[in-house]
């Protein structure tokens, strides 16, 4: 693993991450670890809202904190959570998720085992995970 460091004013956020209403500026820890750990801040694109599809992350571990404005979310087996500045969510591997909704100056920071991992729909999910009859 490499020494990483980086600073706001030298981070760019760019679009094309998991999420169209968001932007995501990594952190470098990506590279530093070859891939092995994810860390970027995410910050909502104002006037864009969350689409509410139910998914999964395929991952090992996954954390959201938020630095700046709000976003609620529903878990299954937990129902509605709303998360607002120094809010701190887990989310357990293979978990399902929607985000409901979040306020136009979201900042969160989340961090992701491995850096790369897939999602997918709770409808694709559930059929894979389902007893063959």
């Amino acid at each position: 693993m490499d020494f990483s460091v980086s600073h706001a004013e030298d981070g760019a956020f760019s679009g094309g991450g998991l999420r169209a209403f968001f932007e995501y500026r990594d952190l470098g820890i990506k590279g530093a670890t070859e891939g092995r750990v994810g860390a970027h801040v995410i910050r909502a694109v104002p006037g864009r809202h969350a689409e509410g599809d139910s998914h999964l992350h395929r991952l090992d571990f996954q954390m959201v904190y938020v630095l700046k404005g709000w976003v609620r979310f529903w878990y299954e087996g937990h129902g509605e959570v709303l998360l607002k500045p120094g809010s701190c969510v887990h989310q357990p591997p293979g978990i399902v998720h929607r985000e409901i909704e979040h306020s136009d100056d979201l900042e969160l920071i989340e961090i992701t085992l491995p850096a790369d991992f897939e999602t997918e729909p709770a409808e694709e999910a559930a059929e894979a995970t389902a007893p063959v009859k």
